[in-house]
């Protein structure tokens, strides 16, 4: 009768570890979703002043390891990457990158004189229907193309970047907005 007695105490305090156990697990769990539904919340809270603010989208470019600002467009709906270049007074494309878009300009169309840090070259003129990075859209945007030879990536210049309600560097980053 002793044992019995030792055995069932024994199976009580194990009962009720077992209980509290599983509910200290059940209230982490709980805590934890909660938490995690917060921060979400937090972050698309974070999101909402640049669409709230009577419409203004923006992006955000980082700095990438050479120092400059890659990203990814799009011209008329096909993708292209860019080098953000504030002293380029237009888009500038390769011969390639054009082709890619469907514009291929014949010889007798490079007359622009252009001067690089290669030296001068000569560019044909176009104009870009629509011009989409991140979601910042441009119509009507001046462009050149340049020979494969003297330009090995597309540049986003100022005749995209000055339609732009503001673009700005800081803490090295690009903020465009429009």
């Amino acid at each position: 009768m002793r044992s019995i007695m030792i055995m069932a105490a024994i199976l009580v305090v194990l009962g009720t570890s077992m209980a509290q156990f599983a509910d200290k697990m059940t209230t982490d769990r709980t805590q934890a979703k909660a938490m995690d539904k917060a921060k979400a919340m937090n972050a698309f809270a974070s999101m909402q002043p640049d669409t709230a603010r009577a419409g203004v989208r923006s992006v955000t470019v980082p700095r990438d390891s050479r120092g400059h600002f890659q990203t990814e467009g799009r011209i008329d709906g096909r993708r292209l990457d860019f080098m953000v270049d504030t002293g380029a007074s237009v888009i500038a494309l390769n011969e390639r990158s054009a082709a890619q878009i469907g514009v291929r300009p014949m010889r007798s169309d490079y007359t622009a004189n252009v001067s690089t840090a290669n030296g001068s070259v000569k560019a044909a003129r176009t104009r870009l229907a629509m011009v989409d990075i991140g979601g910042l859209v441009v119509r009507d945007v001046d462009a050149l193309v340049l020979p494969d030879s003297a330009l090995s990536e597309n540049l986003l210049g100022l005749s995209f970047l000055s339609k732009l309600k503001r673009f700005e560097m800081t803490g090295g980053k690009l903020v465009m907005e429009q």
